[in-house]
């Protein structure tokens, strides 16, 4: 049995009586990660990682914008109110992880919080950065692009292929990745996907490879990342 960690939101629900906060995930994640092999533990914000000690791999999902203040810059006027228990959850468990050299996946916010946690920056606003084609029309929609990944990254090798077209919904991107490489590049020079190439799966990607339409075309992502996780869990 191979198990995965997913993280939540925290975020303002309602449903039957209840007007509450509650830990939430989009159920595209669970799916994507159930149609890939693994097992799904979800992951409510939680600043004591140690849970990671019972897992087989950590899945970052998106969400609202990381707080800038986490990487030494004043949030912008654009940015989303600040979710500090989720971000400093993230940070802690994506630290913990790599500890433990558990295999990785960071999505959309989650390949940021990966950036930020290896000492980058993003850039707050994406429409303020000169020559950037549109990357979000409104919340909740998505935009198709073309993307490159580098010859002779995990990346590349994992999908089989360096000219992708993917799926973006986000205002904030990495402009610095840290010691993360960059493995892939929009056509007007964002950063698609990060990874750590000494590790056995260290990959973040910008676009959203739980959207429904994107199950087949991302399938090998996925495969790899569940794959890896069962090697890890084998090895442990």
């Amino acid at each position: 049995m191979t198990v995965v960690g997913l993280t939540t939101y925290l975020e303002p629900a309602r449903w039957g009586a209840w007007d509450i906060p509650a830990a939430l995930v989009p159920h595209w994640y669970v799916d994507l990660l159930q149609e890939a092999g693994a097992h799904v533990v979800l992951l409510p914000p939680d600043h004591d990682p140690t849970a990671l000690n019972r897992l087989d791999g950590l899945v970052l999902a998106g969400g609202a914008d990381v707080d800038a203040r986490r990487y030494g810059d004043d949030p912008d006027a654009t940015a989303d109110v600040p979710r500090r228990e989720r971000d400093g959850s993230e940070l802690a468990l994506y630290l913990r992880a790599r500890d433990l050299r558990m295999p990785v996946l960071g999505i959309c916010r989650g390949l940021q919080i990966m950036a930020v946690a290896h000492g980058g920056r993003l850039h707050q606003n994406l429409p303020d950065v000169p020559d950037t084609a549109v990357h979000r029309e409104r919340p909740g929609e998505f935009v198709d692009h073309r993307a490159t990944f580098i010859p002779g990254t995990r990346g590349a090798g994992i999908l089989g292929t360096t000219e992708i077209t993917v799926n973006s919904s986000h205002h904030q991107s990495v402009a610095d990745p840290g010691t993360l490489i960059v493995c892939a590049w929009a056509e007007d020079g964002t950063i698609e996907a990060c990874e750590d190439p000494e590790a056995e799966f260290c990959l973040g990607v910008q676009w959203h490879p739980e959207h429904p339409d994107r199950r087949i075309a991302d399938r090998p992502l996925l495969t790899a990342f569940v794959s890896a996780a069962r090697a890890f869990a084998e090895s442990s």
